[in-house]
């Protein structure tokens, strides 16, 4: 790989099934354009629709009433912001190091990896992971096994492993802005950032996590020859480097902010957040907290910082081996500091046993199953009337009028169909399922 390649602000759309270059805004405005392609893949980001449904998304804890406690937004521009930096720093050294190439700044880098954070939880379904759970736990169930007769295995593998990951970059390839064709349009460095898995779920991997569904295998095959991404299998291709960086930047934060978020709302004390990051911070003996929220903010904003230095060294230490698509490490990450590893491992062991199955919380998760099971149970069996037989009762077609967005077409296949479906369930905020949920029910008119 070689960073002229991966750094194409090349965008791209789908025309008529076939992935075509498109104009470049930047380029339309002259050389002294206002926006640079990257700025413009931040805009169109942060003015869609799937970037403010985050709002309503679950981060760590479902319909938090706490007015400090994060959603997806707010975890998503933090993200970013850490995102930002960590590609400012690697981008400053890629130039000392002779590395950036010409017409690129050392903030280029920090913009491609701002906007794919700023992304990256795009497809998270409501309830979060619980709710990717749900919905691949509908579509696993042996009862509704006829529901794929037909499908490929391809096809199969997609339907039951909903995957945040890979709706994200749906969502981004094909679904928001220019719907099917070519979706947002971003650059191709921004996607191939964006892609932390890049294999589909026939990989050996790609039942657990996976980044490319068959829907968007076409757009990803024109956008890795773009980048000059190295096959490593069938449908399975090297990481972008800065790819590393987004992942870094969301492991950093969601370690560190669950625990000021657990702090906030009772689960855990000050005390505690200091001891667990207390090998990347110190305080002042004249400085004095007023409040355990600006402790813990103080010390969160130190180890980040700490995190962010340590990260972008590794990353630098391991350059050659990004650029070839050989890093052997699962993330950068695991090759930081000892202080950085010890602290960010610390935070989530003491978020797995004392945050994530609190009682609260385990509740709501325990109701994402029924929630999203009855949507499903009332869409997909109609969705497989309509195209297997195109017969349908009252209540199968008063449903179908729900997928406003998009809705079924003659001509749709199932695996086709069933995508719409988990387009449409996937992009709901948790509020929206719970009120479906309890609506379709019957419930809701008690």
């Amino acid at each position: 790989m070689n960073w002229p390649q991966l750094l194409s602000t090349q965008r791209f759309k789908n025309q008529q099934g076939d992935i075509v270059p498109t104009s470049t805004p930047s380029s339309q405005e002259g050389a002294e354009a206002l926006r640079t392609d990257f700025h413009i893949d931040y805009d169109r980001v942060v003015f869609s629709g799937a970037f403010r449904r985050l709002g309503r998304k679950t981060q760590v804890h479902p319909f938090a009433e706490h007015d400090h406690t994060h959603n997806r937004l707010t975890h998503s521009v933090e993200v970013a912001s850490v995102g930002r930096s960590l590609g400012n720093r690697v981008g400053v050294m890629m130039a000392a190091g002779g590395f950036l190439p010409a017409g690129n700044r050392p903030s280029d880098i920090g913009s491609v990896v701002q906007v794919a954070c700023l992304a990256h939880d795009f497809g998270n379904p409501p309830f979060g992971h619980t709710g990717e759970e749900a919905l691949r736990d509908w579509f696993r169930n042996p009862a509704h096994a006829h529901y794929l007769h037909g499908l490929s295995s391809a096809e199969r593998n997609d339907i039951q492993t909903y995957e945040g990951n890979a709706h994200s970059l749906r969502l981004a390839a094909s679904l928001e802005m220019y719907r099917n064709r070519g979706g947002m349009r971003l650059t191709a460095a921004t996607i191939g950032t964006l892609l932390k898995y890049p294999w589909t779920t026939m990989d050996e991997r790609g039942r657990h996590k996976f980044n490319i569904y068959q829907t968007e295998l076409p757009f990803i095959e024109r956008v890795a020859q773009e980048l000059g991404l190295p096959e490593k299998g069938q449908h399975h291709w090297a990481r972008h480097p800065l790819s590393y960086l987004m992942e870094a930047a969301d492991d950093i934060c969601y370690a560190l902010l669950d625990l000021e978020d657990a702090v906030e709302i009772g689960l855990l004390q000050d005390l505690e957040v200091e001891s667990v990051l207390s090998e990347l911070t110190f305080i002042e003996s004249t400085w004095q907290a007023q409040s355990s929220r600006q402790r813990c903010a103080m010390l969160r904003g130190i180890a980040i910082g700490r995190a962010v230095d340590d990260v972008a060294q590794t990353f630098m230490t391991h350059h050659e081996e990004l650029l070839a698509g050989d890093f052997q490490g699962k993330d950068l990450l695991a090759f930081a500091s000892p202080q950085v590893q010890n602290t960010l491992e610390k935070a989530k062991e003491l978020a797995r046993t004392r945050i994530f199955r609190h009682q609260s919380k385990l509740m709501t998760e325990i109701a994402a199953f029924p929630c999203l099971g009855s949507i499903l149970g009332l869409l997909i069996p109609a969705a497989h009337a309509f195209v297997t037989t195109g017969e349908l009762s009252t209540r199968q077609s008063l449903a179908l009028e729900l997928l406003q967005d998009e809705p079924l077409e003659q001509g749709d296949s199932l695996y086709l169909a069933y995508m719409k479906i988990l387009d449409f369930v996937g992009g709901m905020t948790d509020n929206s399922a719970a009120r479906l949920a309890r609506e379709v029910s019957g419930i809701g008119m008690l």
